[in-house]
């Protein structure tokens, strides 16, 4: 694996949403106010067109122009990943290729959904995009989206064959395999935890960060939890995982990022609580659910909805 910098590719990385306007287009101003809200509560770095950003909805185009204005809107001041993964290979190219020469920091690639590869499909096709690029990578391992699982034995072969390779987005209830991952490769392997429950344990664990959802809805109190972590904090780290627990759960009410985006909506971080079909807004009977996790986390001060 090819040496990082100490705090690079560590803390709180959150996939930023989408906005879109009420004829379905891309806010690209919406979405450069997102990056420079995220870095002015203290987050340590973003991710453009992750899972949360509602990429499958999204044009290679448009996916590429939002990496182009995430990395204008973070000025160097935070690193910028770049999720560059499809279903398809020749998608997957052409993003990776575009974030290299645009200048993200690195990129997250998920293993190719609907589709179902082998493992040794998986193996060649890692193989591949690394030739698209020059910047580190990670594997974004989410098997509940994605359809398929990444063995252990799967990525001891793709790190033995790829020195870019550097740390892997886990968004599975499988802390086995992440003491596994940081005994095989180290603690300089950048494990981020990809599900807001397991933050803590994972953090504990040796995780380098998270990208969580949640980030976009609370960035500094995710971030905290990282640094209290990092510090050693850990009575500290505990309470912040219970503060932020009721809110962790509230992201799965419903599909993500239908929760989000609404909660987003009503705290003013988004004009809009807009998606793209075949996603839609929360149901009225979603929305005073999680206003009420808003006001006991003490987000929302108002009594009635808006």
């Amino acid at each position: 694996m090819r040496p990082l910098e100490k705090d690079f590719l560590r803390g709180s990385y959150p996939p930023l949403v989408t906005p879109f306007t009420d004829a379905g287009a891309v806010d690209y101003d919406a979405y450069a106010g997102l990056v420079e809200a995220q870095i002015a509560a203290g987050t340590h770095g973003i991710v453009v067109n992750g899972t949360t950003s509602e990429p499958s909805t999204l044009t290679v185009e448009e996916r590429n122009r939002l990496v182009d204005v995430g990395i204008a809107a973070a000025a160097g001041r935070v690193p910028v990943v770049a999720a560059t993964g499809s279903q398809s290979f020749a998608e997957t190219a052409a993003l990776s290729e575009h974030a290299t020469k645009a200048g993200a920091d690195a990129l997250l690639i998920v293993t190719p959904y609907y589709i179902r590869p082998p493992q040794r499909g998986l193996v060649a096709y890692y193989n591949e995009v690394a030739k698209r690029t020059d910047k580190p990578w990670m594997i974004y391992h989410i098997p509940g989206r994605t359809a398929v699982s990444v063995t252990h034995e799967t990525l001891q072969e793709i790190a033995a064959a790829n020195e870019d390779f550097v740390g892997i987005k886990h968004a599975v209830v499988d802390l086995a395999l992440v003491s596994e991952m940081l005994q095989a490769f180290g603690e300089e392997f950048r494990i981020f935890v990809g599900l807001e429950e397991l933050s803590f344990p994972m953090l504990c664990i040796g995780a380098a960060g998270m990208m969580n959802a949640v980030g976009n809805v609370w960035p500094g109190a995710v971030a905290e939890l990282y640094e209290a972590v990092a510090a050693g904090d850990m009575a500290r780290g505990r309470a912040l995982h219970f503060r932020l627990w009721e809110l962790n759960k509230a992201v799965f009410f419903d599909t993500n990022p239908i929760a989000i985006k609404y909660m987003m909506r009503r705290l003013g971080i988004l004009p809009k609580n807009t998606h793209r079909l075949p996603m839609m807004p929360a149901t009225p009977e979603l929305e005073p659910r999680l206003d009420a996790v808003l006001r006991r986390a003490g987000l929302l001060h108002d009594q009635a909805a808006q």
